[in-house]
């Protein structure tokens, strides 16, 4: 008998991605598997839905259900419990995979007797500028992501603490949970985690990558990563868990710290004021350094790339401030 896959997408206004994602995953039919996608729109106010229907009126197994709470956690508990297939494929609408992706996937996945494997996420965007380019290589960087694997990428299967997006046998969520529904951000990380300290293995794939497209403009590139950074706290405070992240979730918040504090404190000791000064002209000049070098090797704008890795680093760490200082300041 075939093996069943069940690909969620979980989606919301994403008119501007939802055809080139859609498109790759009905490329990845095969013989070997029976396929569904189930896209679970999160009440759509642009032209989400209207660029889905050709697609759901050609293929009968692409199926769109409704998420009346929106946000993703939502959808994927949504599309699980809907979902036929003996394995769970979470896909996302903002990503272009390529013709094996589900199959390299479930092959990985009964190979190493895992709970979870997931594929490296090529950083990419649709328009190519000097701008977009330079947010892309910030975002595919150490120096701006931190030491996520799936990221920065590895030379061999490798046991990870989370994975991008992921594939599971449909027996996990039973096993270890679902989605929990507080999190607008972090589900996924969240959920990897429990796995791993619930005893169970998760493995980051070399051979396969997703493409993932980023933000194109500076001040959508500072939403995305102020709640991240919010996200962050509030992921904390709902588990109650710290280590439902990793360490690389907080560093922004260090620094931006490093900046504040001593200058907050300068007001009763003056001379902690040039301990701000100091951790910001380490930083610029760290950047500094950095973006030479990757405007030399890549012949991108040292501007556009200083500004980026600014933009993230602040933005990101503002939101994990926000978090601690304001904490219902969520922004859904």
């Amino acid at each position: 008998m075939k093996k069943s896959v069940s690909i969620i997408l979980p989606c919301r206004n994403e008119e501007k991605y939802i055809e080139t994602c859609i498109e790759s995953l009905i490329n990845n039919q095969s013989e070997d598997f029976q396929l569904e996608i189930l896209v679970v729109d999160g009440r759509s106010t642009d032209k989400t839905v209207e660029k889905l229907q050709p697609y759901i009126e050609k293929y009968s197994f692409i199926k769109l259900l409704h998420n009346p709470e929106k946000t993703t956690p939502f959808a994927m508990n949504l599309g699980i419990d809907c979902a036929k297939g003996d394995y769970i494929v979470r896909v996302d609408a903002h990503a272009h995979y390529p013709e094996n992706y589900v199959a390299t996937l479930i092959t990985k996945l009964m190979e190493l007797d895992a709970d979870n494997v997931g594929a490296l996420w090529k950083t990419d965007v649709l328009i190519k500028t000097n701008k977009t380019l330079a947010i892309k290589e910030v975002l595919s960087n150490r120096f701006g992501v931190g030491n996520a694997f799936f990221r920065i990428g590895v030379d061999m299967i490798t046991e990870v603490d989370t994975v991008p997006f992921g594939c599971f046998n449909k027996d996990v969520f039973s096993k270890y949970g679902f989605y929990d529904t507080r999190l607008t951000r972090n589900q996924d990380i969240e959920l990897n985690k429990r796995i791993i300290h619930g005893g169970g293995k998760i493995y980051l794939l070399p051979d396969i990558e997703c493409v993932y497209y980023a933000r194109e403009t500076f001040s959508a590139l500072a939403k995305n990563n102020y709640n991240n950074g919010l996200w962050n706290i509030l992921t904390v405070k709902f588990t109650k868990k710290i280590s439902a992240l990793s360490l690389r979730h907080f560093v922004p918040l260090c620094f931006i710290l490093s900046l504040i504090t001593p200058l907050l404190l300068s007001v009763f000791l003056l001379p902690l004021f040039w301990v701000s000064v100091a951790s910001l002209f380490l930083y610029l000049s760290f950047i500094k350094i950095i973006c030479i070098q990757i405007a030399c090797r890549k012949k991108l704008s040292f501007f556009y790339l200083l500004w980026s890795f600014v933009v993230l680093h602040f933005s990101y760490g503002a939101g994990s401030l926000i978090g601690i200082i304001k904490p219902a300041m969520c922004n859904k």
